[in-house]
């Protein structure tokens, strides 16, 4: 049987999602149209993952100055969810924000080596086709 996932950790979630932070909002941009997936702001309870490939089962936090007070938190979050099966990478808002097409490819190279090297591809373009005409 499933266990339903907390009502507070699932409303803080969604208050984050649409809510973003510009780093975070900066990489959601750019790694959206790739697969395998990512989604944001995933409930692994107890915690919240910033931005998560569960197919890689690839977490990544987005850290500002304030987690610089929290370290020892971090670091028992990030050995708990290493022991659900996660890898987590952590990445500095500051660092995003100069970089952001550097972090999202480190982000999706990441991926791509938690599923054993396949690379993840964008979706189809719809370069060279024609767009049909709906109305005559």
């Amino acid at each position: 049987m499933r266990r339903r996932i907390d009502p507070e950790l699932t409303r803080r979630a969604r208050e984050l999602r649409n809510n973003p932070t510009p780093a975070e909002q900066a990489v959601w941009h750019r790694i959206a149209r790739y697969r395998p997936a990512f989604t944001r702001q995933l409930v692994v309870e107890p915690f919240i993952i910033d931005l998560a490939c569960r197919q890689a089962r690839l977490g990544v936090e987005f850290d500002g100055s304030h987690h610089l007070d929290a370290l020892d938190a971090d670091t028992r979050r990030t050995q708990y969810l290493k022991a659900q099966g996660w890898r987590i990478i952590r990445l500095w808002n500051s660092d995003v924000l100069a970089n952001p097409d550097g972090a999202a490819l480190h982000i999706l190279a990441t991926a791509a080596e938690c599923l054993g090297g396949t690379h993840p591809q964008p979706l189809p373009s719809r370069e060279g086709r024609e767009r049909r005409r709906r109305f005559d």
